[in-house]
């Protein structure tokens, strides 16, 4: 039995797993597939998309003391000041989905 190699092998075996009406299990030993390879990709692909999707607001500072604000994300916060560069929200992101 071989492992699912990527996500959208996953997916496409998903798809085929449900139009087939047959158990994940079943359907995997059938094709020679690792049922729980498929089923772990099956659990991470639907925590994935029921996760909550961070909504971004822009804000800007009307005074002229230099502001702080506070970005929550779940469990998260992110923190900037208004010298804060955008580039700098590319590399937070990428540092958070590392983890």
């Amino acid at each position: 039995m071989r492992k699912i190699r990527d996500e959208n092998e996953a997916r496409s075996c998903l798809t085929r797993v449900v139009e087939s009406g047959r158990p994940l299990a079943v359907w995997a030993r059938e094709h020679g597939i690792d049922g729980r390879s498929l089923n772990t990709w099956k659990m991470n692909i639907a925590r994935r998309e029921s996760a909550p999707k961070p909504r971004f607001v822009e804000l800007v500072s009307r005074g002229a003391m230099s502001a702080r604000y506070a970005l929550f994300v779940g469990d998260v916060r992110i923190e900037v000041d208004d010298s804060f560069q955008p580039e700098t929200l590319g590399r937070l992101v990428a540092a958070l989905r590392s983890c």
